[in-house]
């Protein structure tokens, strides 16, 4: 079966984040742009030709950040989606844009809202101006209120933000105040994340001069357990590591991944799961854009081998707070998870970080932090 899923990337910024390694350019060149979306515009069309999907029930546009395009170039964006994929749309299809504060406004959202997009993410990260600062946004507290206003002005009613916690010269109380104004804006999700440190970035750079102030792990790790303890008591409850939600407005179009589902990965340096097989697209916009005129842009396409795929079941299921579920393991793939990984499942069992539960393996409260050990042990 052709995947139900579908990721679209807009790489293209405002100014680069001093955090941020995603495949994304900051341009004032608007031909740029426009040039862009007709090389996306082709590698739809091709991809949903030679393989067109039964029906899709979620779309993710990312980036770099989609509310850069501006309003002729999101509507046009928007059409040639709809007219790509329109007719595969399922009734309760979850369309999800990711957005910056400083880069939307009612008029924008409304094309948004018109052609098909319900689901918005705002890239919020923290409610302090002056570390909004420090992590090069371009915007205040003052845009994240506007800009959700300005959303439930024109009928968005499921919105999330994405925090961010272990941020040079955050404490506690800081982080605290954040998740305050956080809740006061009652939105149906959250994403929360801590910072980790990628190459190529200022940060990264800051970081090997030893002048990027971080928290200390245990401040880190109070921020993660003080984030969970202040969800549930409003409200959200945590389905994934990092991500928490209003009962029924968990993101469908992340648990494909955690699930290990496939999807389609369109766009500049976008990354896709089809019929077995991985592909990654060209990252550089003119190779993209170049290699979109003759055909696919992929740079990269290979079968996921099938121990790979025990792999990646086990390691992203157990991000989920429901865990990795066995009947669906051994459907997939004829054994069951103990037939592959019994001696790891009992051995992270007596130290207390795996539970067995409602048919579900799962990270206990304990293993919660600490995840990342237990995913490595079911590596090769």
């Amino acid at each position: 079966m052709l995947p139900q899923s579908v990721y679209i990337h807009i790489p293209f910024c405002t100014n680069k984040c001093f955090y941020c390694d995603f495949n994304s350019f900051v341009t004032n060149n608007p031909q740029l742009v426009w040039d862009y979306l007709d090389a996306l515009k082709k590698e739809m069309e091709l991809t949903f030709a030679s393989k067109p999907p039964e029906r899709v029930k979620t779309i993710f546009v990312g980036g770099g950040t989609p509310t850069f395009l501006d309003h002729a170039q999101m509507r046009q964006f928007l059409e040639s989606v709809r007219d790509n994929l329109g007719k595969y749309w399922t009734d309760d299809i979850e369309f999800t844009m990711e957005a910056n504060p400083g880069t939307t406004d009612v008029e924008k959202l409304a094309i948004m809202r018109e052609l098909g997009v319900n689901r918005l993410s705002f890239g919020v990260q923290s409610f302090d101006n002056a570390l909004l600062k420090r992590l090069g946004r371009i915007h205040d507290t003052e845009d994240v209120y506007r800009s959700i206003e300005n959303a439930r002005k024109v009928g968005f009613d499921n919105v999330t933000i994405d925090l961010m916690f272990g941020l040079p010269d955050q404490t506690m109380d800081i982080f605290r105040d954040t998740l305050r104004q956080a809740f006061a804006l009652g939105t149906t999700h959250f994403s929360a994340y801590s910072l980790k440190v990628e190459e190529n970035t200022l940060f990264h750079t800051l970081y090997q001069k030893d002048q990027l102030p971080l928290p200390s792990e245990d401040t880190e790790l109070a921020m993660y357990m003080l984030l969970i303890e202040e969800m549930e008591k409003h409200g959200y409850e945590q389905y994934e590591i990092s991500n928490f939600a209003k009962k029924g407005f968990e993101s469908k179009h992340n648990k494909t991944y955690w699930l290990n589902d496939e999807y389609y990965g369109l766009g500049a340096g976008a990354h896709g799961y089809v019929s077995g097989e991985r592909h990654v697209n060209a990252g550089p916009l003119a190779v993209y854009m170049q290699m979109s005129k003759s055909g696919l842009p992929r740079v990269e396409q290979f079968p996921v081998p099938r121990e790979d795929a025990m792999e990646e079941q086990m390691i992203l299921g157990l991000r989920l707070r429901e865990g990795v579920g066995l009947e669906r393991f051994s459907e997939r793939f004829g054994v069951s998870v103990r037939q592959v990984f019994g001696n790891i499942i009992e051995e992270e069992i007596a130290k207390g970080m795996l539970e067995e539960e409602h048919g579900h393996l799962r990270l206990t409260k304990k293993g919660l932090p600490l995840g990342n050990e237990v995913f490595a042990r079911f590596l090769r």
